[in-house]
């Protein structure tokens, strides 16, 4: 068992002898060397890595070549941009968490570069890796055109369609959320170094387990400039039937301390009376929310006294959300950014689908925000 965790360090328990310490990356299906698993991180993310270079596979990376470009362009080098200019004074927080993520790495790392422990929830299952040494080449060829389909979404639209990326890895032996988290890994030059199985006690503490009792993910890898980091994805229920205040995911998310959260995608949900419990624990315990209108809704931020920014053009919400966060309730289409009273601070960042004009080819949002003080 993993004690509480520190808020400020990455601790891993060692063997007393030089056996694995723990069956995780046996019950995942990954190799427990390193090098082994990141090359399989690579091979995911259409790098180069020591696998047969197949036809499939150099289309693979061909195709993840100019996915990576387009994000990047489009997603990432604004939004590292916006965070140096707008949010350096917690983007490198030690911990951030960002809670309906599904497998989103790529927007997390990039927001948050110096986090040494990034915490994901979704509904998305993590299921065992099967053996690449057990599958034919057809079915790698089809998991990685199931990977490449999954991951078309968010790079060129900002975000999954959970139907379709559910669709797409559900389709192949490539299954459930850690293909994906492998691949955003390599592709923003991170180094994965081990995929540990993770459940959560009935009082909040990480345990290694089997697949049989996983209910998410440690992943440790490394960043480019060689700092350690550790990714948690859990499949957690967010509705107020599976979190509460003083359950076990969120004395978990408590125990990293007063950390900035991101909300990006989150189909407005809470904004219904049953997602009550994580949005006023958000509102609460956050140093930071950046979020996209889908997040906690803009009227419930005066209910606690966050001072508010806009950033961008709101331009509505799309129809299959119905009314979402009205527009009047925005501050009439304005940038935003935000810092709730007594030091919690908010920073409320609108996404390009469908509500901001990003400003694309790296250049800096050349926009004036306005604030907004609540209380």
């Amino acid at each position: 068992m993993l004690d509480a965790l520190g808020a400020a360090s990455i601790k891993r328990a060692e063997s007393a002898g030089n056996g694995p310490l723990y069956n995780g990356a046996a019950s995942m299906g990954v190799p427990r060397h390193a090098g082994s698993i990141n090359d399989i991180a690579k091979l995911f993310a259409g790098m180069d890595s020591s696998h047969s270079q197949t036809a499939a596979v150099i289309a693979h990376k061909q195709r993840m070549d100019t996915l990576w470009a387009t994000h990047v362009n489009a997603y990432r080098n604004p939004l590292q941009s916006w965070a140096s200019e707008e949010i350096s004074d917690f983007k490198n927080a030690n911990a951030m968490f960002y809670p309906f993520s599904g497998p989103d790495f790529l927007f997390a790392s990039a927001l948050f570069p110096g986090a040494e422990t990034y915490v994901l929830a979704g509904l998305e299952p993590a299921e065992p890796l099967p053996r690449l040494t057990d599958l034919s080449q057809s079915e790698i060829d089809s998991g990685l055109t199931g990977l490449h389909n999954a991951c078309s979404s968010i790079m060129h639209s900002g975000y999954f369609i959970t139907t379709e990326m559910r669709s797409n890895l559900q389709a192949t032996r490539f299954r459930g959320v850690l293909p994906l988290l492998m691949a955003f890994m390599a592709r923003t030059g991170h180094t994965v170094e081990s995929v540990d199985t993770v459940r959560l006690d009935g009082a909040g503490n990480v345990t290694l387990s089997g697949s049989s009792g996983n209910t998410g993910l440690m992943i440790r890898c490394r960043s480019g400039f060689g700092a350690s980091k550790r990714v948690f994805y859990f499949r957690q229920d967010l509705s107020n039937a599976g979190v509460s205040a003083g359950g076990p995911f969120l004395t978990f998310v408590s125990r990293l301390g007063r950390i900035p959260a991101f909300l990006k995608s989150a189909s407005y949900l809470m904004q219904e009376g049953s997602f009550s419990n994580i949005r006023d624990y958000l509102l609460r315990h956050s140093r930071a929310i950046v979020q996209d209108p889908s997040g906690v809704p803009y009227r419930d931020f005066a209910r606690y006294g966050w001072n508010l920014w806009l950033y961008g053009n709101y331009r509505g919400t799309l129809g299959i959300f119905g009314g979402g966060q009205p527009a009047a309730g925005l501050g009439g289409g304005l940038f935003f950014r935000a810092l709730p009273c007594q030091a919690a601070e908010l920073r409320h960042w609108l996404s390009d689908q469908p509500s901001i004009d990003l400003p694309h080819g790296g250049a800096s949002n050349p926009l004036k925000p306005e604030r907004q003080t609540f209380g």
